[in-house]
């Protein structure tokens, strides 16, 4: 065994494979130390084999401990190693041991959605703690979890997780045909298997909503929808999702009913203000000014006396200079990313302003549209309002604030249009078990 194992692996220096002689019995076993849990390994293999040993009792303990299993593929020995699995052969038979090493064994810190009342624990990068953390807040005999274990270059283990009596089985179908079919290349995050699955690379809008938090995946599954758990990465794929579900936080669940609704709907102005306030300004200073009063028609004309170049290049120029500061922000690290951004974004706004490069109403758009995008909840979704607002700001040279109408309109028929795995995107409400359109997009 061991000579089989070392022509495929090698002899790489994180690895052990020994012969032990207790003076009875010989036994060839061989394991990743850095990977195998070491007192799982003493415990169960060690110990009965060099300090307790009976030949009766240990080949026993071989054949009805549901730790050992038997029969093993030789193809599959090394793909078992390197999971953290020890493998040892005994007598001539061949025994793989399950000895993986946990490198985490309590809950993560919200990082991403953070809530103010709600529950603080994180998924981790251990798949069965997650696994548990779900089945503590999603307690009912109905949730059913279905491993895949991809044969791509990383072979990490995926479950998928649904209310087997809400669950849509046309969407369980086609996700389950998705995730038989991935890619053979490497899977490193939850965000990577989220764009091979839902297959669409120049959708405007996520069909599929990442998370970090227990309770929204609880509260998902509670609806009908599936779940996507990867070993490895500590977030959870959701799907089919609606436009709406973008728009809610967990404290919506926790706060009292008025209060949520206010903020939903302030998530929503803030929406519209990033998508639409660049490209409004363009259209009312260049080309419908009537929309304002007199006064402050005036007003505006007065701050861009200064300025030498038309509205457009105003406006691209303090986007561009918006989205580096905020790119800035992530990349650095974070004892530094915050206080570099504002000092950045104070010097860069005061100093194009006082320089007569833009207008002083042009830094309150660029303010607000900045703010706003940070209160859409959902990190992936404000990235895709992000991008769309040039579109909006391109209509909107050419065409004016006629060309801004135009583009909501057809931005409404586009998402009544699309579909999240056969459900409508624009939909209000989940569709009931067995009610989804036939044809997944």
């Amino acid at each position: 065994m061991l000579e089989k194992v070392k022509d495929i692996l090698g002899t790489p220096s994180d690895f052990t494979a020994e012969t032990m002689d207790n003076g009875y019995a010989k036994m060839q076993i061989c394991f990743f130390p850095g990977m195998c849990d070491m007192d799982q390994l003493k415990d169960a293999i060690v110990v009965p084999f060099s300090y307790r040993f009976d030949p009766d009792e240990f080949r026993r303990m071989l054949h009805t401990s549901i730790g050992f299993m038997k029969d093993v593929p030789e193809d599959q020995w090394v793909d078992f190693l390197l999971k953290g699995y020890i493998i040892l052969e005994y007598e001539g038979e061949v025994f793989v041991f399950r000895a993986i090493r946990r490198m985490q064994t309590q809950p993560d810190q919200t990082q991403v959605e953070a809530s103010l009342q709600g529950p603080q624990s994180a998924f981790t990068e251990n798949l069965d703690l997650n696994l548990t953390l779900v089945r503590n807040l999603y307690n009912v005999p109905e949730l059913t979890v279905e491993n895949f274990e991809p044969q791509n270059q990383s072979k990490s283990k995926i479950a998928l997780l649904y209310d087997r009596t809400k669950r849509n089985e046309t969407t369980l179908e086609e996700v389950r045909k998705r995730l038989r079919n991935l890619d053979e290349g490497l899977l490193l995050s939850a965000g990577q298997l989220a764009k091979q699955i839902s297959q669409a690379k120049y959708r405007l809008f996520p069909i599929t909503q990442i998370t970090e938090r227990p309770d929204r995946l609880s509260i998902h599954l509670n609806k009908g929808k599936l779940a996507v758990l990867m070993d490895g990465s500590r977030f959870a794929i959701l799907l089919p999702v609606h436009f709406f579900d973008f728009m809610y936080a967990m404290d919506d669940h926790y706060e009292p009913s008025w209060m949520s609704r206010f903020l939903i709907g302030l998530r929503y102005v803030s929406m519209m203000l990033t998508l639409l306030l660049p490209a409004l300004y363009i259209s009312i200073v260049s080309y419908n000014p009537e929309v304002f009063r007199v006064q402050l028609a005036f007003t505006i004309d007065g701050s861009r006396a200064a300025v030498p170049y038309p509205s457009f290049i105003e406006v691209l120029l303090m986007l561009f200079m918006i989205e580096a500061l905020i790119e800035a922000s992530l990349r650095l690290p974070r004892s530094v990313g915050s206080t570099a951004a504002t000092v950045g974004g104070l010097i860069l706004g005061q100093a194009a302003q006082q320089a007569g490069l833009v207008s002083s109403i042009m830094i309150i758009v660029t303010s607000v549209v900045a703010i706003s995008n940070f209160v859409i909840p959902n990190s992936t979704f404000s990235y895709f309002i992000r991008i769309l607002k040039y579109a909006f700001v391109l209509v909107a040279v050419f065409a004016g604030l006629v060309g801004v109408v135009v583009g909501i309109f057809m931005l409404v028929v586009y998402l009544c249009n699309m579909r999240s795995f056969g459900e409508p995107y624009f939909a209000l409400f989940q569709s009931k078990a067995g009610k989804a359109s036939d044809n997944i997009k």
